[in-house]
């Protein structure tokens, strides 16, 4: 007898489409049903109510200056309308045991694809100079028109965010030269704003030097103390009048 009954399971997180002759006959909700099925017209289809993170990676864009490079990105996805999205793919057609199999990967060949012509038209409006500064922003927010055409298949993206962007070599090469041509530059114009700097220091220093009496005998000591290093000399300070000197 347990041949002529038919056993559909349904776990949680997921529902389950009953069909009988090929018609749908009702909504299963999480559970373990089991139906008398003598002439073997029943199936069943079981979607995930979840939703899911998927990677895709090296899609080939084009910048708006034309530069080629290859981007990954994370994209969350949900079937959130099983009556619509049941209805767009022939699941029945598919043997039972990959069935479910087959199911994601229809869902994930639609957002892939809908979501990579949106991403290439982002890419398609910003300079390649601009994309690494960019990357986390380039979608600040998932498209409107992404969600309107994934609703047509009861789907929902709810992340959809750029994770890896990398140039040919050849721009990698350019990209390194020009910043190390920045960081130089700005090396050079330190340099010279110190530079500047000293000069204005020492040349407020002379003009101070200038016009300071007191300054101008500890320069005058410090030339005797250099004099006085070198030998054996005989220093007169002060002014030199007749009366000081000998008389014949």
């Amino acid at each position: 007898m347990g041949l002529l009954h038919k056993v559909v399971s349904v776990k949680p997180n997921q529902v389950g489409y009953l069909y009988k002759n090929n018609r749908f006959n009702k909504r299963l909700n999480p559970g373990i049903y089991k139906y008398f099925d003598f002439s073997r017209q029943l199936d069943a289809v079981i979607i995930p109510t979840i939703s899911k993170l998927i990677t895709v990676t090296n899609q080939e864009v084009l910048t708006k200056d034309n530069i080629s490079l290859r981007l990954s990105y994370l994209l969350e996805y949900q079937i959130t309308d099983g009556d619509i999205f049941i209805n767009r793919f022939n699941l029945l057609d598919v043997p039972a045991n990959r069935r479910y199999a087959n199911l994601i990967a229809e869902a994930e060949g639609v957002v892939h694809n809908l979501s990579q012509v949106e991403l290439r038209d982002a890419i398609a409006k910003l300079e390649s100079q601009s994309i690494n500064e960019q990357k986390h922003n380039i979608l600040n927010s998932i498209p409107e028109s992404l969600q309107t055409q994934l609703s047509k298949y009861g789907i929902t993206v709810h992340q959809l965010i750029v994770k890896d962007v990398c140039f040919p070599k050849m721009i990698q090469q350019l990209f390194a030269q020009q910043l190390e041509a920045k960081i130089r530059a700005k090396l050079d114009l330190e340099n010279a704003r110190t530079t500047v700097e000293i000069a204005r220091a020492l040349k407020n220093a002379a003009e101070l030097m200038k016009n300071n009496k007191n300054i101008k005998f500890i320069q005058y000591l410090e030339t005797i103390t250099k004099i006085a290093d070198r030998g054996k000399h005989t220093f007169v300070l002060g002014d030199i009048t007749e009366r000081s000197l000998p008389k014949d």
